[in-house]
C-alpha cells in the first residue's frame, strides 16, 4: 500500500470520510404493500414500524440471490435501498405485480445522490435526506439539489473524500459483499451469512422452501467468510484443506493497514468454517476469521 493510500486510510479511520457512489432507491406504497412484500423477500416488513429498518433479499424460486436490500419504512412507504447493480432488478420484481391490487412501485434513484459516510459524529443539519445505517455507516441519499451544500458540509467539518481504491480496503475490513464480485445470482441466499437477513417465521415467499429446508434440515454447503492470509492471493483462488480437498475459493482480496495483513472475502466449505481454521492458497497459509475484520464504522 503506498503512503498517500496510508495517509488517507488513517485520516478516515481517525476521523471521518465519506464515499458517493450509485445506489438504487425504491419506493413502494399501497394497502396491500405488506402482502405483496413479505411474497417476495427474505425478511418480514410486516414488522417495521415508523423509520425502522431491515436487511433482506430477493431470492428466486431456487433461493439464490436476486439483490440483497435494505428496508426503511418512512410514513406510509417502504424504502428499499441496493446497489446500483441490482436496482433495476428490484424494480422489476416489485413493479410486475403493481397490476394485481392496491400496490405503487417508484424508481427514486435519479432524484437523489447517494453517500456513504464515515465516523461523522455531527448531526446532518441538511434536511432533504433520506438516511440508512448499516455496518459501514450513515448511508445517505441526498436530493440532487441539496447535494453539493451536504458534500461542503461534510468538509466544511474536515471529513475526507475517499477513494474508490480506499473504499475497498474499508469495504473488505468491514466485511462488506460486492454484487456482482462477493456474491451474485449462483449464491443462494443463506451462504452469505448476513445475520438478520432472513425471517424463518414468516410465511411463503418465492425460494422459501429450499431457504427454509437448510435452515431446518441440514447446513450450507459453504458460506461466504473471512480469510487472513500470510502472503497476497488474488480472486478466484482455490483453498485447500490441510489434506489437500477443496475447501472454497477467495472472492475480494486487499490488504488492511488495521491489522497489517492481507485479508480476503471467500466462499469456504461448512467443514472449515470454524474461526482460527488454516487453509491453504497458493502454498501459503490462510486463516479463517469471521466478519467484520474491523469493528462497526458509525
Amino acid at each position: 500500500m503506498n503512503q498517500d493510500l496510508l495517509d488517507e486510510y488513517h485520516a478516515v479511520r481517525g476521523g471521518a470520510g465519506f464515499y458517493e457512489q450509485k445506489r438504487g432507491l425504491i419506493a413502494v406504497s399501497g394497502k396491500e404493500a405488506v402482502q405483496f412484500l413479505n411474497g417476495l423477500v427474505t425478511n418480514d416488513v410486516g414488522k417495521l414500524e415508523t423509520d425502522g429498518q431491515m436487511l433482506a433479499a430477493f431470492p428466486n424460486a431456487q433461493g439464490r440471490l436476486l439483490a440483497i436490500v435494505r428496508v426503511l419504512k418512512s410514513g406510509d412507504k417502504f424504502l428499499f435501498e441496493t446497489a446500483a447493480e441490482t436496482r433495476e432488478k428490484v424494480f422489476n420484481n416489485l413493479f410486475r405485480f403493481t397490476y394485481a391490487g392496491d400496490f405503487f412501485v417508484e424508481d427514486w434513484s435519479d432524484d437523489f445522490r447517494y453517500f456513504q459516510v464515515l465516523n461523522f459524529k455531527s448531526p446532518i443539519s441538511n434536511s432533504a435526506f433520506i438516511e440508512f445505517q448499516n455496518n459501514f455507516g450513515r448511508n445517505v441519499f441526498v436530493t440532487n439539489d441539496a447535494a453539493e451544500d451536504f458534500t461542503k458540509e461534510l468538509k466544511n467539518q474536515t471529513a475526507v473524500k475517499i477513494s474508490d481504491e480506499l473504499y475497498e480496503v474499508l469495504r473488505i475490513e468491514n466485511g462488506e459483499p460486492l454484487y456482482g464480485i462477493d456474491a451474485d445470482e449462483t449464491t443462494i441466499v443463506p451462504e452469505l451469512g448476513i445475520e438478520n437477513l432472513i425471517s424463518y417465521q414468516k410465511g411463503c415467499y418465492i425460494g422459501q422452501e429450499i431457504i427454509a429446508r437448510i435452515h431446518f434440515r441440514g447446513h450450507i454447503a459453504k458460506q461466504l467468510t473471512g480469510l487472513i492470509l500470510e502472503t497476497e492471493a488474488e480472486p478466484n483462488d482455490e483453498l485447500k484443506s490441510p489434506d489437500g480437498k477443496n475447501a472454497g475459493r477467495i472472492t475480494s482480496v486487499t490488504f488492511s493497514p488495521k491489522l497489517g495483513k492481507f485479508i480476503a472475502l471467500a466462499f469456504v466449505r461448512y467443514d472449515y468454517l470454524a474461526e482460527g481454521t488454516e487453509l491453504k492458497v497458493n502454498e501459503t497459509t490462510a486463516t479463517v476469521k469471521h466478519l467484520p475484520f474491523a469493528e462497526q464504522i458509525s
